[in-house]
């Protein structure tokens, strides 16, 4: 078992971070992110995020005008802001990521089932990037205020690639935290059966 320090660096006491301090994410670090982040489960090991680390200016201002009025200025002062993307393609890499399954086979077609797919294993994987970022001495804030069509067109068009969420990294300003909001009490949340 993790002791108090990893479980309150993971969660107890980490926080959405808006504000930022002036300090670079070497692209050495972004790699150990990836790295590390990349051996967490999905489905079929199917792996469908895919992770664009808007960095330099030019590509933050970029961004930043594809999202709603509060978290434009937000990406473009964070050191880097990760759209978190999901590949509807994602089952042509099942040769090499699931090799005991015709996932080629299984998916081909169906677009249902591969936008669900998609979405959900990608959304899984984008959480665990906010896990590995914390583990790694960084703070995230994740947001989902963006115009998604806007987006996908500066970045991804004539791609397979569709954005699911963003998520600012950074070292955070404790300053310009809100008060911590409350969770929902196991018995709102939670049923034992």
């Amino acid at each position: 078992m993790l002791n108090q320090d990893a479980l309150d660096t993971l969660f107890h006491q980490a926080r959405s971070h808006q504000g930022w301090q002036p300090r670079d994410i070497s692209d050495e670090l972004l790699r150990q992110l990836y790295d590390t982040l990349k051996w967490a489960p999905t489905a079929f090991n199917g792996s469908p995020a895919r992770f664009v680390f808007v960095k330099s200016a030019e590509q933050r201002a970029r961004l930043a005008a594809c999202a709603s009025p509060g978290n434009g200025p937000k990406i473009e002062v964070a050191p880097v802001t990760v759209i978190v993307a999901m590949d509807t393609a994602f089952y042509e890499k099942f040769p090499l990521l699931s090799p005991h399954v015709d996932g080629q086979a299984f998916f081909t077609g169906k677009t249902a089932m591969i936008d669900t797919f998609a979405m959900r294993n990608s959304s899984l994987q984008g959480g665990y990037l906010i896990l590995a970022a914390r583990a790694l001495g960084l703070d995230c804030g994740p947001m989902s205020g963006f115009d998604e069509g806007k987006v996908n067109e500066a970045f991804f068009a004539g791609t397979t690639l569709k954005a699911n969420f963003l998520c600012s990294l950074g070292y955070g300003v404790p300053e310009k935290l809100r008060p911590r909001a409350q969770r929902l009490p196991f018995e709102d949340a939670c049923k034992i059966v």
